[in-house]
Protein backbone atom coordinates (compact mmCIF):
# COMPACT_ATOMS: atom_id res chain seq x y z
CA UNK A 1 0.00 0.00 0.00
CA UNK A 2 1.15 3.25 -1.01
CA UNK A 3 2.36 6.16 1.59
CA UNK A 4 0.01 8.75 2.64
CA UNK A 5 0.62 12.57 2.57
CA UNK A 6 2.49 13.57 5.95
CA UNK A 7 3.28 9.51 7.16
CA UNK A 8 6.01 8.53 5.97
CA UNK A 9 9.60 10.30 4.61
CA UNK A 10 12.94 9.15 2.97
CA UNK A 11 16.26 10.85 3.30
CA UNK A 12 18.14 11.20 0.15
CA UNK A 13 21.57 11.62 0.27
CA UNK A 14 23.67 12.74 -2.65
CA UNK A 15 27.68 13.04 -2.21
CA UNK A 16 28.99 15.30 -5.07
CA UNK A 17 32.24 16.69 -6.20
CA UNK A 18 32.34 19.52 -3.63
CA UNK A 19 29.26 19.01 -1.68
CA UNK A 20 27.43 16.76 -0.02
CA UNK A 21 23.06 17.43 -0.13
CA UNK A 22 20.53 15.58 2.24
CA UNK A 23 17.06 15.66 0.94
CA UNK A 24 13.97 15.06 2.99
CA UNK A 25 11.30 14.12 0.92
CA UNK A 26 7.80 13.03 1.64
CA UNK A 27 7.35 9.36 0.24
CA UNK A 28 3.72 10.24 -0.89
CA UNK A 29 3.93 12.60 -3.54
CA UNK A 30 7.69 13.85 -3.83
CA UNK A 31 7.03 17.50 -1.69
CA UNK A 32 10.49 18.49 0.01
CA UNK A 33 10.70 19.01 3.50
CA UNK A 34 14.13 19.92 3.74
CA UNK A 35 16.91 19.88 1.97
CA UNK A 36 20.59 20.94 3.11
CA UNK A 37 23.70 21.41 1.60
CA UNK A 38 27.13 21.19 3.01
CA UNK A 39 31.01 21.75 1.44
CA UNK A 40 33.88 19.03 2.47
CA UNK A 41 35.63 21.59 4.48
CA UNK A 42 39.63 19.80 3.54
CA UNK A 43 38.68 20.07 -0.04
CA UNK A 44 37.45 23.48 -0.24
CA UNK A 45 40.91 24.26 1.32
CA UNK A 46 42.65 22.09 -1.82
CA UNK A 47 44.43 19.36 1.06
CA UNK A 48 45.91 16.93 -0.45
CA UNK A 49 44.97 17.96 -4.32
CA UNK A 50 47.75 18.77 -6.79
CA UNK A 51 45.73 19.20 -10.18
CA UNK A 52 49.25 19.43 -12.08
CA UNK A 53 49.73 15.78 -11.13
CA UNK A 54 45.99 15.44 -11.80
CA UNK A 55 46.12 14.26 -7.94
CA UNK A 56 42.54 14.71 -6.56
CA UNK A 57 41.76 13.36 -2.91
CA UNK A 58 39.28 13.47 -0.14
CA UNK A 59 39.17 13.23 3.55
CA UNK A 60 36.99 10.65 4.76
CA UNK A 61 36.42 12.95 7.74
CA UNK A 62 35.11 15.39 5.30
CA UNK A 63 32.36 12.86 4.12
CA UNK A 64 31.58 12.02 8.06
CA UNK A 65 31.19 15.77 8.66
CA UNK A 66 28.54 16.92 6.39
CA UNK A 67 26.44 13.82 6.87
CA UNK A 68 25.68 14.83 10.13
CA UNK A 69 25.82 18.20 9.37
CA UNK A 70 23.11 17.95 5.95
CA UNK A 71 21.21 15.24 8.07
CA UNK A 72 20.48 17.39 11.04
CA UNK A 73 19.70 20.78 9.18
CA UNK A 74 17.08 18.80 6.68
CA UNK A 75 15.32 17.43 9.38
CA UNK A 76 15.62 20.74 11.60
CA UNK A 77 13.51 22.11 8.40
CA UNK A 78 11.13 19.17 8.82
CA UNK A 79 10.19 20.15 11.60
CA UNK A 80 9.14 18.69 15.48
CA UNK A 81 8.12 15.01 15.01
CA UNK A 82 9.13 14.40 11.46
CA UNK A 83 12.52 12.32 12.17
CA UNK A 84 10.26 9.53 13.50
CA UNK A 85 8.33 9.75 10.42
CA UNK A 86 11.55 8.63 8.30
CA UNK A 87 11.34 5.12 6.85
CA UNK A 88 14.86 4.71 4.62
CA UNK A 89 17.60 6.48 3.51
CA UNK A 90 19.88 6.00 0.28
CA UNK A 91 22.95 7.61 -0.66
CA UNK A 92 24.60 7.85 -3.66
CA UNK A 93 28.69 9.38 -4.38
CA UNK A 94 30.70 10.27 -6.85
CA UNK A 95 33.03 7.20 -8.63
CA UNK A 96 34.85 5.69 -9.43
CA UNK A 97 35.73 6.96 -6.07
CA UNK A 98 37.68 3.84 -4.02
CA UNK A 99 39.96 4.04 -0.51
CA UNK A 100 41.94 1.68 0.64
CA UNK A 101 40.87 -0.03 3.93
CA UNK A 102 41.41 -2.68 6.68
CA UNK A 103 39.58 -5.22 7.44
CA UNK A 104 36.64 -3.71 9.37
CA UNK A 105 36.41 -1.53 6.11
CA UNK A 106 37.36 1.44 8.19
CA UNK A 107 39.28 3.70 5.36
CA UNK A 108 42.87 4.12 6.51
CA UNK A 109 43.26 7.93 6.91
CA UNK A 110 40.82 7.58 9.79
CA UNK A 111 43.80 6.03 11.58
CA UNK A 112 46.32 8.68 12.94
CA UNK A 113 49.88 7.30 11.34
CA UNK A 114 47.66 7.93 7.82
CA UNK A 115 45.40 10.85 8.45
CA UNK A 116 47.76 13.05 6.32
CA UNK A 117 48.67 10.87 3.63
CA UNK A 118 46.67 11.11 0.06
CA UNK A 119 47.10 7.95 -0.85
CA UNK A 120 45.09 6.49 2.45
CA UNK A 121 42.55 8.60 1.23
CA UNK A 122 39.63 8.23 -1.09
CA UNK A 123 40.89 9.10 -4.95
CA UNK A 124 38.62 10.95 -6.03
CA UNK A 125 36.70 10.22 -9.78
CA UNK A 126 38.66 12.98 -11.64
CA UNK A 127 41.88 11.67 -10.44
CA UNK A 128 43.83 10.51 -13.21
CA UNK A 129 47.72 9.44 -11.42
CA UNK A 130 46.51 5.95 -12.73
CA UNK A 131 47.41 6.10 -16.72
CA UNK A 132 49.97 3.85 -16.85
CA UNK A 133 48.27 1.37 -14.51
CA UNK A 134 44.92 1.66 -16.84
CA UNK A 135 47.34 1.29 -19.89
CA UNK A 136 48.72 -1.55 -18.44
CA UNK A 137 45.32 -3.04 -17.80
CA UNK A 138 44.28 -2.99 -21.29
CA UNK A 139 46.95 -4.66 -22.91
CA UNK A 140 47.01 -7.18 -20.41
CA UNK A 141 42.80 -7.83 -21.15
CA UNK A 142 44.05 -7.66 -24.74
CA UNK A 143 46.62 -10.14 -24.76
CA UNK A 144 47.04 -12.49 -22.33
CA UNK A 145 44.97 -15.10 -23.99
CA UNK A 146 42.15 -15.40 -22.09
CA UNK A 147 38.59 -13.14 -21.40
CA UNK A 148 38.92 -9.96 -22.55
CA UNK A 149 36.99 -8.83 -18.91
CA UNK A 150 36.76 -4.79 -20.17
CA UNK A 151 34.76 -6.19 -22.88
CA UNK A 152 31.74 -4.60 -20.62
CA UNK A 153 33.22 -1.89 -19.97
CA UNK A 154 33.21 -0.40 -23.32
CA UNK A 155 36.46 -2.54 -24.45
CA UNK A 156 38.71 0.68 -22.58
CA UNK A 157 39.61 0.34 -18.88
CA UNK A 158 40.41 3.76 -17.63
CA UNK A 159 42.32 5.68 -14.58
CA UNK A 160 39.25 7.31 -13.07
CA UNK A 161 38.28 3.59 -12.45
CA UNK A 162 38.78 1.41 -9.20
CA UNK A 163 41.28 -1.72 -10.08
CA UNK A 164 43.53 0.47 -12.06
CA UNK A 165 43.40 2.98 -8.44
CA UNK A 166 43.81 0.45 -6.76
CA UNK A 167 47.09 -0.41 -8.18
CA UNK A 168 48.49 2.90 -8.00
CA UNK A 169 48.62 2.95 -4.81
CA UNK A 170 50.22 -0.28 -3.89
CA UNK A 171 52.81 0.79 -6.18
CA UNK A 172 53.18 3.65 -4.77
CA UNK A 173 52.97 3.87 -1.03
CA UNK A 174 54.74 0.45 0.63
CA UNK A 175 53.26 1.59 4.12
CA UNK A 176 49.26 1.68 3.05
CA UNK A 177 50.34 -1.24 0.87
CA UNK A 178 51.22 -3.33 3.95
CA UNK A 179 48.05 -1.99 5.83
CA UNK A 180 45.52 -2.25 3.06
CA UNK A 181 43.07 -5.28 3.46
CA UNK A 182 41.14 -4.76 0.88
CA UNK A 183 39.30 -1.29 -1.19
CA UNK A 184 36.11 0.45 -1.03
CA UNK A 185 33.68 2.73 -3.43
CA UNK A 186 32.84 5.51 -1.37
CA UNK A 187 29.06 4.57 -1.79
CA UNK A 188 29.61 0.98 -0.44
CA UNK A 189 31.80 2.31 2.45
CA UNK A 190 28.73 5.40 3.61
CA UNK A 191 26.01 2.07 4.03
CA UNK A 192 28.63 0.28 5.39
CA UNK A 193 29.27 3.34 8.35
CA UNK A 194 25.41 3.61 8.78
CA UNK A 195 24.60 0.41 9.35
CA UNK A 196 27.95 -0.86 11.39
CA UNK A 197 29.32 -3.41 9.35
CA UNK A 198 33.04 -4.35 10.74
CA UNK A 199 33.53 -7.25 8.62
CA UNK A 200 34.32 -6.52 5.13
CA UNK A 201 32.39 -10.00 4.29
CA UNK A 202 29.24 -8.41 5.19
CA UNK A 203 29.55 -5.37 2.86
CA UNK A 204 26.92 -5.69 0.29
CA UNK A 205 28.82 -3.77 -2.69
CA UNK A 206 26.84 -2.10 -5.50
CA UNK A 207 26.11 -3.74 -8.26
CA UNK A 208 26.39 0.20 -10.10
CA UNK A 209 29.68 0.36 -8.88
CA UNK A 210 31.62 -2.62 -9.57
CA UNK A 211 29.41 -3.61 -12.56
CA UNK A 212 30.42 -0.20 -13.98
CA UNK A 213 34.29 0.47 -12.64
CA UNK A 214 35.34 -2.82 -11.76
CA UNK A 215 34.90 -5.39 -14.34
CA UNK A 216 32.60 -7.48 -12.11
CA UNK A 217 29.94 -9.59 -14.40
CA UNK A 218 27.86 -12.15 -13.96
CA UNK A 219 29.22 -13.70 -16.54
CA UNK A 220 32.77 -14.06 -15.00
CA UNK A 221 31.09 -15.19 -12.03
CA UNK A 222 32.30 -12.13 -10.69
CA UNK A 223 35.59 -10.20 -10.72
CA UNK A 224 38.21 -11.03 -12.91
CA UNK A 225 39.85 -14.36 -12.30
CA UNK A 226 43.00 -14.78 -10.21
CA UNK A 227 45.36 -15.75 -13.58
CA UNK A 228 44.53 -12.21 -14.88
CA UNK A 229 44.97 -10.21 -11.82
CA UNK A 230 48.26 -11.53 -10.92
CA UNK A 231 49.66 -10.61 -14.47
CA UNK A 232 48.85 -7.26 -13.05
CA UNK A 233 50.19 -7.74 -9.56
CA UNK A 234 50.18 -10.65 -7.19
CA UNK A 235 48.52 -8.05 -4.40
CA UNK A 236 44.70 -7.53 -6.62
CA UNK A 237 44.30 -11.00 -5.71
CA UNK A 238 44.32 -10.29 -2.51
CA UNK A 239 42.16 -7.50 -2.45
CA UNK A 240 39.75 -9.74 -5.15
CA UNK A 241 39.51 -12.29 -2.26
CA UNK A 242 37.70 -9.76 -0.06
CA UNK A 243 35.18 -8.26 -2.58
CA UNK A 244 32.68 -11.94 -2.68
CA UNK A 245 31.29 -12.64 -5.72
CA UNK A 246 28.01 -10.97 -5.77
CA UNK A 247 26.86 -7.20 -6.23
CA UNK A 248 23.35 -5.79 -5.22
CA UNK A 249 21.04 -3.16 -6.90
CA UNK A 250 20.11 -0.38 -4.68
CA UNK A 251 16.35 -1.13 -4.78
CA UNK A 252 17.70 -3.73 -1.85
CA UNK A 253 18.87 -2.70 1.66
CA UNK A 254 22.52 -3.05 2.24
CA UNK A 255 21.05 -3.31 6.12
CA UNK A 256 19.46 -1.02 8.82
CA UNK A 257 20.23 2.42 10.46
CA UNK A 258 22.55 1.10 13.20
CA UNK A 259 22.05 2.46 17.38
CA UNK A 260 25.26 4.76 17.37
CA UNK A 261 24.22 6.35 13.94
CA UNK A 262 20.39 6.71 14.38
CA UNK A 263 21.51 8.51 17.93
CA UNK A 264 24.03 10.93 15.77
CA UNK A 265 21.66 11.67 13.14
CA UNK A 266 18.34 12.05 15.31
CA UNK A 267 16.82 8.92 13.92
CA UNK A 268 15.33 6.26 14.44
CA UNK A 269 16.78 2.65 14.93
CA UNK A 270 16.76 0.39 12.71
CA UNK A 271 15.23 1.82 9.01
CA UNK A 272 16.44 0.33 5.79
CA UNK A 273 20.02 1.75 4.24
CA UNK A 274 19.77 1.00 0.58
CA UNK A 275 22.38 -0.56 -1.18
CA UNK A 276 24.58 2.51 -2.52
CA UNK A 277 25.20 3.97 -5.83
CA UNK A 278 26.80 6.16 -8.24
CA UNK A 279 25.37 9.73 -8.32
CA UNK A 280 24.91 9.55 -11.87
CA UNK A 281 22.77 6.60 -11.79
CA UNK A 282 20.63 7.75 -9.23
CA UNK A 283 20.20 10.80 -10.87
CA UNK A 284 19.27 9.46 -13.70
CA UNK A 285 16.45 7.41 -11.87
CA UNK A 286 15.32 11.21 -10.38
CA UNK A 287 15.38 12.69 -14.01
CA UNK A 288 12.70 10.62 -15.05
CA UNK A 289 15.07 7.85 -17.01
CA UNK A 290 13.47 5.42 -19.33
CA UNK A 291 14.15 3.23 -22.18
CA UNK A 292 15.16 5.44 -25.25
CA UNK A 293 15.66 8.50 -23.51
CA UNK A 294 19.01 9.05 -22.67
CA UNK A 295 19.53 11.52 -19.10
CA UNK A 296 22.59 14.11 -19.07
CA UNK A 297 23.97 14.48 -15.92
CA UNK A 298 25.24 17.91 -16.46
CA UNK A 299 28.06 18.67 -13.59
CA UNK A 300 31.57 19.50 -13.42
CA UNK A 301 31.64 16.40 -15.89
CA UNK A 302 28.97 14.74 -17.15
CA UNK A 303 27.29 11.02 -17.02
CA UNK A 304 25.44 10.06 -19.95
CA UNK A 305 23.03 7.26 -18.88
CA UNK A 306 20.55 5.21 -20.87
CA UNK A 307 18.39 1.79 -19.84
CA UNK A 308 17.80 -0.56 -22.05
CA UNK A 309 15.79 -4.23 -21.95
CA UNK A 310 17.79 -7.06 -21.18
CA UNK A 311 18.63 -9.42 -24.32
CA UNK A 312 15.50 -12.49 -24.48
CA UNK A 313 16.39 -16.39 -24.35
CA UNK A 314 14.98 -18.48 -26.19
CA UNK A 315 12.18 -19.09 -24.62
CA UNK A 316 11.96 -15.46 -24.37
CA UNK A 317 12.94 -15.11 -20.80
CA UNK A 318 15.10 -11.76 -20.33
CA UNK A 319 18.68 -12.05 -19.45
CA UNK A 320 19.91 -15.78 -21.06
CA UNK A 321 20.93 -14.30 -24.29
CA UNK A 322 24.07 -12.79 -24.76
CA UNK A 323 24.25 -8.58 -24.66
CA UNK A 324 25.38 -6.94 -27.38
CA UNK A 325 28.42 -4.78 -26.39
CA UNK A 326 28.87 -1.18 -26.81
CA UNK A 327 32.28 0.00 -27.44
CA UNK A 328 34.00 2.75 -26.55
CA UNK A 329 31.39 3.31 -23.68
CA UNK A 330 31.78 3.18 -19.55
CA UNK A 331 30.11 -0.08 -19.27
CA UNK A 332 27.16 -1.85 -19.61
CA UNK A 333 25.09 -3.28 -16.35
CA UNK A 334 22.73 -5.25 -15.69
CA UNK A 335 20.33 -3.31 -12.63
CA UNK A 336 22.54 -0.65 -12.65
CA UNK A 337 20.36 2.54 -12.85
CA UNK A 338 16.80 0.54 -13.23
CA UNK A 339 16.87 -2.87 -11.58
CA UNK A 340 15.95 -5.73 -14.22
CA UNK A 341 17.36 -3.49 -17.32
CA UNK A 342 20.66 -3.01 -18.91
CA UNK A 343 22.38 0.52 -17.61
CA UNK A 344 24.45 2.05 -19.91
CA UNK A 345 26.93 4.56 -18.89
CA UNK A 346 29.08 7.29 -20.71
CA UNK A 347 30.03 11.09 -20.54
CA UNK A 348 32.61 13.31 -20.83
CA UNK A 349 35.72 13.89 -18.17
CA UNK A 350 35.09 17.93 -17.93
CA UNK A 351 31.89 20.06 -18.86
CA UNK A 352 31.09 22.69 -16.45
CA UNK A 353 34.92 22.07 -15.02
CA UNK A 354 35.31 23.69 -19.05
CA UNK A 355 33.68 26.67 -17.98
CA UNK A 356 35.12 27.12 -14.04
CA UNK A 357 38.63 26.67 -15.85
CA UNK A 358 37.78 29.57 -18.70
CA UNK A 359 36.50 31.70 -15.25
CA UNK A 360 39.71 31.39 -13.25
CA UNK A 361 41.56 32.42 -16.22
CA UNK A 362 39.74 35.37 -16.79
CA UNK A 363 39.95 36.73 -13.33
CA UNK A 364 43.59 35.97 -12.80
CA UNK A 365 44.24 39.40 -12.86
CA UNK A 366 41.60 40.52 -10.28
CA UNK A 367 42.82 37.93 -8.21
CA UNK A 368 46.48 38.48 -8.69
CA UNK A 369 46.74 42.12 -8.72
CA UNK A 370 43.79 43.31 -6.78
CA UNK A 371 45.82 42.86 -3.64
CA UNK A 372 48.35 44.56 -4.29
CA UNK A 373 46.43 47.79 -5.53
CA UNK A 374 47.34 50.34 -3.28
CA UNK A 375 45.49 53.05 -1.57
CA UNK A 376 42.05 51.06 -1.68
CA UNK A 377 40.40 49.48 1.37
CA UNK A 378 41.12 45.34 1.96
CA UNK A 379 37.61 45.00 2.27
CA UNK A 380 36.50 47.53 -0.68
CA UNK A 381 38.61 45.51 -2.45
CA UNK A 382 36.93 41.82 -1.12
CA UNK A 383 34.04 43.11 -2.33
CA UNK A 384 34.90 43.87 -5.45
CA UNK A 385 36.46 40.65 -5.94
CA UNK A 386 34.01 38.70 -4.99
CA UNK A 387 31.13 41.09 -7.60
CA UNK A 388 33.56 40.37 -10.25
CA UNK A 389 33.55 37.02 -9.89
CA UNK A 390 30.22 36.42 -9.61
CA UNK A 391 28.92 38.00 -11.97
CA UNK A 392 31.82 37.43 -15.02
CA UNK A 393 30.54 34.31 -16.12
CA UNK A 394 26.84 35.56 -17.03
CA UNK A 395 27.83 38.66 -18.58
CA UNK A 396 30.21 36.74 -20.65
CA UNK A 397 27.23 34.36 -21.66
CA UNK A 398 25.23 37.20 -22.40
CA UNK A 399 27.76 38.54 -24.58
CA UNK A 400 28.67 35.10 -26.54
CA UNK A 401 24.46 34.85 -26.64
CA UNK A 402 24.54 37.25 -29.38
CA UNK A 403 27.68 35.77 -32.02
CA UNK A 404 26.75 33.82 -34.35
CA UNK A 405 28.30 30.56 -34.42
CA UNK A 406 28.61 30.73 -38.47
CA UNK A 407 31.33 33.97 -38.02
CA UNK A 408 32.86 33.07 -35.09
CA UNK A 409 35.83 31.16 -36.45
CA UNK A 410 37.11 30.62 -33.37
CA UNK A 411 37.05 26.24 -32.67
CA UNK A 412 38.04 24.22 -29.46
CA UNK A 413 37.88 20.78 -28.29
CA UNK A 414 36.99 19.40 -24.94
CA UNK A 415 38.86 17.17 -23.65
CA UNK A 416 40.67 19.51 -20.67
CA UNK A 417 40.49 16.70 -18.59
CA UNK A 418 41.11 13.87 -20.92
CA UNK A 419 38.55 11.92 -22.38
CA UNK A 420 36.06 9.54 -21.06
CA UNK A 421 33.79 8.99 -23.69
CA UNK A 422 33.85 7.99 -26.74
CA UNK A 423 36.50 5.29 -26.15
CA UNK A 424 38.51 6.67 -23.25
CA UNK A 425 41.65 8.68 -23.02
CA UNK A 426 43.05 10.26 -20.52
CA UNK A 427 46.07 11.71 -21.70
CA UNK A 428 44.32 13.88 -24.08
CA UNK A 429 44.48 17.48 -24.25
CA UNK A 430 42.17 20.21 -24.69
CA UNK A 431 43.00 22.51 -27.90
CA UNK A 432 41.78 25.96 -29.26
CA UNK A 433 42.37 26.61 -32.87
CA UNK A 434 41.18 29.75 -35.50
CA UNK A 435 42.51 32.71 -32.86
CA UNK A 436 42.76 36.11 -34.23
CA UNK A 437 43.57 39.63 -33.11
CA UNK A 438 39.47 40.00 -32.86
CA UNK A 439 39.05 37.17 -30.85
CA UNK A 440 37.90 37.55 -27.44
CA UNK A 441 36.97 36.66 -24.17
CA UNK A 442 33.04 35.92 -25.35
CA UNK A 443 34.31 34.14 -28.55
CA UNK A 444 36.47 31.86 -27.01
CA UNK A 445 33.85 31.02 -24.70
CA UNK A 446 31.36 30.59 -26.67
CA UNK A 447 33.61 28.00 -28.46
CA UNK A 448 34.25 25.93 -25.52
CA UNK A 449 30.35 26.01 -24.91
CA UNK A 450 30.42 24.19 -28.35
CA UNK A 451 32.87 22.43 -27.63
CA UNK A 452 31.32 20.33 -25.14
CA UNK A 453 28.40 20.21 -27.01
CA UNK A 454 29.98 18.35 -30.26
CA UNK A 455 31.40 16.20 -27.29
CA UNK A 456 27.83 14.85 -26.06
CA UNK A 457 27.16 14.79 -29.81
CA UNK A 458 29.97 12.11 -30.34
CA UNK A 459 28.71 9.87 -27.17
CA UNK A 460 24.71 10.05 -28.75
CA UNK A 461 26.52 9.21 -32.26
CA UNK A 462 28.58 6.25 -30.95
CA UNK A 463 25.09 4.55 -28.80
CA UNK A 464 23.30 4.98 -32.46
CA UNK A 465 25.66 3.33 -34.12
CA UNK A 466 26.34 0.64 -32.00
CA UNK A 467 22.49 -0.16 -31.79
CA UNK A 468 21.19 1.64 -28.86
CA UNK A 469 18.61 3.64 -29.82
CA UNK A 470 18.24 7.37 -28.59
CA UNK A 471 14.67 9.19 -28.91
CA UNK A 472 14.79 11.57 -26.21
CA UNK A 473 17.18 14.23 -24.31
CA UNK A 474 16.68 15.12 -20.40
CA UNK A 475 19.23 17.52 -19.07
CA UNK A 476 19.80 17.51 -14.89
CA UNK A 477 22.64 18.69 -12.88
CA UNK A 478 24.09 22.61 -12.52
CA UNK A 479 24.14 23.17 -16.07
CA UNK A 480 21.00 22.51 -17.19
CA UNK A 481 19.30 24.49 -14.79
CA UNK A 482 21.55 27.56 -14.91
CA UNK A 483 23.00 27.70 -18.62
CA UNK A 484 20.29 28.31 -20.96
CA UNK A 485 22.97 29.45 -23.60
CA UNK A 486 25.00 26.19 -22.89
CA UNK A 487 21.36 24.18 -23.35
CA UNK A 488 20.70 25.33 -26.12
CA UNK A 489 23.48 25.04 -28.30
CA UNK A 490 23.33 22.05 -27.37
CA UNK A 491 19.92 21.46 -28.36
CA UNK A 492 21.39 22.98 -32.03
CA UNK A 493 24.01 21.12 -31.77
CA UNK A 494 22.43 17.34 -31.12
CA UNK A 495 19.20 18.49 -33.15
CA UNK A 496 17.11 16.93 -30.52
CA UNK A 497 14.76 18.48 -27.63
CA UNK A 498 16.14 18.69 -24.52
CA UNK A 499 13.84 18.76 -21.40
CA UNK A 500 14.83 20.01 -17.83
CA UNK A 501 12.77 18.71 -15.10
CA UNK A 502 11.81 21.19 -12.34
CA UNK A 503 14.32 20.05 -9.34
CA UNK A 504 17.60 21.55 -8.07
CA UNK A 505 18.31 18.16 -6.77
CA UNK A 506 17.85 15.21 -8.86
CA UNK A 507 20.47 13.17 -7.93
CA UNK A 508 19.19 13.24 -4.93
CA UNK A 509 15.69 12.79 -5.56
CA UNK A 510 16.57 9.77 -7.19
CA UNK A 511 18.39 8.73 -4.18
CA UNK A 512 14.93 9.15 -2.08
CA UNK A 513 13.56 6.92 -4.64
CA UNK A 514 15.85 4.39 -3.95
CA UNK A 515 15.06 4.62 -0.08
CA UNK A 516 11.15 4.28 -0.57
CA UNK A 517 12.12 1.28 -2.88
CA UNK A 518 14.47 -0.35 -0.29
CA UNK A 519 11.77 0.60 2.45
CA UNK A 520 8.86 -1.15 0.94
CA UNK A 521 6.95 2.01 0.20
CA UNK A 522 6.58 1.13 -3.34
CA UNK A 523 7.08 -2.42 -5.33
CA UNK A 524 9.49 -1.20 -7.87
CA UNK A 525 11.42 1.88 -9.11
CA UNK A 526 9.13 2.33 -11.79
CA UNK A 527 5.94 3.00 -9.15
CA UNK A 528 8.34 5.32 -7.32
CA UNK A 529 9.23 7.53 -10.24
CA UNK A 530 5.51 7.56 -11.17
CA UNK A 531 4.32 8.98 -7.39
CA UNK A 532 7.45 11.70 -6.85
CA UNK A 533 8.93 12.59 -10.35
CA UNK A 534 9.32 16.39 -10.98
CA UNK A 535 7.52 17.86 -13.66
CA UNK A 536 9.18 19.07 -16.99
CA UNK A 537 10.24 22.81 -16.04
CA UNK A 538 11.67 23.75 -19.65
CA UNK A 539 11.91 22.40 -22.77
CA UNK A 540 14.82 23.32 -25.21
CA UNK A 541 14.53 22.75 -28.95
CA UNK A 542 16.65 22.91 -31.71
CA UNK A 543 17.23 25.99 -34.25
CA UNK A 544 17.00 25.00 -37.55
CA UNK A 545 19.11 28.01 -38.78
CA UNK A 546 21.64 26.77 -36.38
CA UNK A 547 21.51 23.26 -37.12
CA UNK A 548 23.12 23.21 -40.39
CA UNK A 549 26.03 25.39 -39.09
CA UNK A 550 26.74 23.07 -36.55
CA UNK A 551 27.02 20.23 -38.59
CA UNK A 552 29.33 21.80 -40.32
CA UNK A 553 31.51 22.74 -37.29
CA UNK A 554 30.94 19.33 -35.85
CA UNK A 555 33.23 17.80 -38.94
CA UNK A 556 35.80 20.52 -38.31
CA UNK A 557 35.34 19.49 -34.49
CA UNK A 558 35.93 15.56 -35.52
CA UNK A 559 39.05 16.34 -37.82
CA UNK A 560 40.77 18.53 -35.41
CA UNK A 561 39.95 15.82 -32.62
CA UNK A 562 41.81 13.09 -34.89
CA UNK A 563 44.44 14.88 -35.42
CA UNK A 564 44.76 15.64 -31.45
CA UNK A 565 44.26 11.91 -30.91
CA UNK A 566 46.61 10.35 -33.61
CA UNK A 567 49.14 8.75 -32.32
CA UNK A 568 53.07 9.65 -31.75
CA UNK A 569 55.27 8.61 -35.05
Amino acid sequence: MEPKKGEAYVLGLDYGSDSCRAMLLDAADGSTAGVAVMDYARWAKGLFCDPAANQFRQHPQDYIDVLEGTVKEALRQGGKGIAEKVRGIAIDTTGSTPCAVDAEGTPLALKAEFAENPNAMFILWKDHTAVAEAGQINREAKTWGGVDYTKYEGGVYSSEWFWAKALRVLREDPGVAERAVSFLEHCDWMTALLTGAKDLAAIKRSRCAMGHKAMWHAEFGGYPSADFLMRLDPRLVKIRDTLGTETYTSDKAAGVLCGGWAARLGLPGGIPVAVGAYDAHMGAVGGGVKPRWLVKVMGTSTCDMIVGPKPAGPGGTGGTAREALVRGICGQVDGSIIPGMLGYEAGQSAFGDVYAWFKKLILWPIETLLPQVEGVDGGIKEKISQAVSKKVIPQVERAAEEIDPALSGILALDWLNGRRTPDANQLLTGAITGLTLGSDAPRVYRALAEATAFGARAIVERFREQGVAIEGIIGIGGVARKSPLVMQILADVLNMSIQVPGSDQAVALGAAMFAAVAAGLYPDISAAQGALLAPIEKTYTPNPKRVPVYDTLYGRYKTLGAFIDKPEV
